[in-house]
């Protein structure tokens, strides 16, 4: 359970930082805002591992011997990205207007991460459905939370949000691949 609940964590970051920027452009706390942008990434966040786990276990007996290593190195290639974007210029500074086709686009673009973390939910102890359900709850608080933070002044956040996103799933990833080899 403490594993989902740090993949969760780690996941939600890219969804976090995003509505820290949108907290900073919307100046004033708005509650139904606030609610709107949690929920658009909760939903999306909490769906998207559906398909990495589908595919995962439709692959089942092909790859039970390396899914290990796939898990491994796909956390890590997203943890890496995501440490490496948190560098880079915020999608949320170029948007004039916050509609619900951008909220989607955002919301389909933070969790792509999770389409592919979702290929590790079958080597997890607890059922991949709870862990979805987990993923986009958690996601949904973080990012209510953070759009709060935003109003607050939070951009400096933005950043250092997403670098702890990704150590924590490079460490999840390492995790998997300890425990899947030296059994």
């Amino acid at each position: 359970m403490f594993e989902v609940l740090l993949l969760s964590f780690a996941l939600s970051m890219d969804a976090f930082a995003v509505s820290i920027g949108l907290g900073v452009k919307a100046k004033e706390f708005n509650i139904y805002l606030a609610f709107k942008i949690a929920f658009f990434f909760g939903i999306f966040q909490g769906i998207m591992p559906l398909f990495g786990y589908l595919a995962s276990i439709g692959l089942g007996s092909f790859i039970e011997a390396i899914d290990h290593w796939i898990a491994f190195i796909l956390l890590s290639i997203i943890g890496i990205k995501m440490i490496i974007d948190s560098f880079s210029q915020n999608t949320e500074e170029i948007i004039s207007k916050l509609t619900n086709k951008i909220l989607l686009i955002l919301a389909i673009a933070t969790s792509i991460d999770a389409m592919a973390a979702g290929f590790s939910l079958n080597l997890m102890s607890i059922s991949p459905f709870l862990s979805m359900f987990l993923i986009g709850m958690v996601t949904f608080v973080f990012s209510f939370i953070a759009v709060y933070i935003g109003v607050r002044g939070g951009a400096f956040l933005e950043s250092k949000a997403e670098i702890l996103g990704g150590v924590v799933l490079i460490l999840i990833g390492f995790k998997i691949l300890i425990e899947h080899t030296l059994v």
